[in-house]
């Protein structure tokens, strides 16, 4: 693997920098950084592949990406996940081209060599003529991401042979996951396939954008309120919520927190309560139900949210999951999951589904407002002062909201540090601060 490095100096301002609540705005477009980071946090954390419910069947598939490595996901005969890099080991080309299907065998399109679900090689093109009887097939079977990883039906994958267990990387953010997506009898099911589209964007921003920045809502989502998509209710501005750092970069925002809601458990219906409080701890339960909205992040670049939201008068709750593939250090390709409970009442999921697809996707009001802000974010993090690495006022950003001023709260049920608020940049700082150890991590 090529090694990338920077100049040592400009690291230890960086790092100056950072630990006075600023972050230089040059990092975003720098390509450097950007091949620093695909060797360095790409090719070492866990990624998300899919969810369980969109391989329903044996020899159900989907394409996926790391990055710029291209992923195979199948569900073999026996009923195990693999998953492969989806690449031919006779030249190298591209495996599999659909997005989705159902297969027994993969044959490459270029000599026609083909695999089984379990990646074996199993036929050759005029194999005994060209190779001879000496070809030991066993040898050229597809290759194996080197870890695979499962939790809560979520199916993620490792390049890193040498890290640490899935369980292990997500820490207390599983008591969170299983408050979203194990509430319900069956969990949660994907509903259609991921939409996907490319952005202007560098994959830290929208990363942050979701995982650590509740902030930007009320300027850059103002009309989706006033519109009545997304839900107001006044009595939010005397209950600001919970911003949670856990570890690893991972974090997640609590919205409202209400002491007596209106509309309990985001509006669920009402039969489903019960099961709720059966399938979750007290404490789970009793911030499930009071929460107006759940929004954060998986370190890297797996974002989610679990809001309300409509497009005809009434609002419904979903659990959307959204990963930020890396095309460059300017753009993005954005992968968006719809998520619903299994357990959900058939009429539900289709209002649920209209509500996201009003909001969310690439025709929704609110990804419309983010991606535009994307855009300008990169539009004005390329020029001669921003790139400056002698880090000034001219090429920071302000991460200083709630600087040493906000504490946690330690009466917060549930895991990590929680502190009374989500407009708050104690979530960021510590995403950038985990940035900072993977990219220097193994340095001399």
């Amino acid at each position: 693997m090529a090694k990338y490095s920077l100049d040592k100096n400009a690291f230890l301002k960086l790092k100056q920098k950072m630990g006075e609540g600023l972050f230089p705005q040059w990092v975003l477009t720098d390509p450097e950084i950007y091949d620093l980071e695909i060797e360095k946090i790409f090719a070492r954390t866990w990624h998300f592949l899919g969810h369980e419910s969109e391989l329903k069947e044996p020899g159900s598939y989907v394409t996926r990406w790391i990055a710029h490595d291209p992923i195979l996901l199948v569900k073999t005969v026996s009923g195990e996940f693999k998953a492969y890099l989806n690449s031919c080991t006779h030249r190298g080309s591209l495996l599999c081209a659909a997005d989705y299907g159902k297969k027994k065998t993969f044959t490459c399109p270029y000599h026609g060599w083909s695999y089984n679900l379990d990646g074996e090689l199993i036929g050759i093109v005029a194999g005994d003529k060209v190779y001879g009887e000496e070809m030991n097939k066993k040898q050229w079977g597809l290759r194996p991401v080197p870890k695979l990883g499962i939790y809560q039906g979520m199916i993620f994958a490792n390049l890193d042979p040498g890290a640490e267990s899935l369980e292990d990387y997500l820490g207390d953010m599983k008591w969170y996951l299983d408050m979203m997506m194990g509430r319900s009898d069956g969990g949660m099911e994907v509903k259609g396939v991921p939409q996907r589209w490319v952005v202007k964007a560098n994959w830290k921003v929208t990363s942050e954008n979701f995982a650590a920045d509740p902030y930007h809502v009320q300027t850059t989502h103002r009309s989706t309120v006033e519109m009545g998509i997304t839900p107001f209710n006044s009595k939010n501005k005397t209950s600001p919520g919970h911003q949670i750092v856990l570890g690893n970069g991972h974090g997640i925002n609590i919205g409202g927190y209400l002491e007596r809601p209106e509309h309990p458990y985001q509006r669920m219906p009402e039969s489903m309560w019960p099961m709720f409080e059966r399938n979750l701890t007290p404490e789970q339960a009793d911030i499930l139900c009071r929460a107006s909205v759940l929004v954060g992040g998986i370190y890297p670049n797996l974002s989610f949210v679990s809001p309300m939201h409509g497009t005809e008068g009434d609002v419904h709750n979903y659990l959307n999951f959204r990963m930020w593939r890396p095309l460059g250090p300017e753009q993005v390709e954005v992968w968006c999951w719809f998520m619903i409970d299994k357990a959900a009442p058939e009429e539900y999921k289709e209002q649920a589904y209209r509500g996201y697809i009003g909001s969310f996707g690439p025709s929704g009001t609110l990804e419309q407002d983010d991606t535009e802000i994307w855009a300008r974010v990169v539009q004005a993090s390329k020029g001669i002062m921003v790139r400056d690495k002698e880090l000034s006022y001219n090429n920071v950003s302000n991460y200083l909201m709630g600087y040493e001023r906000v504490m946690p709260d330690e009466s917060f049920p549930g895991p990590g540090r929680a502190y009374p608020a989500i407009f708050l940049d104690t979530l960021a700082r510590s995403i950038h601060e985990y940035w900072f150890e993977l990219m220097t991590k193994d340095d001399e």
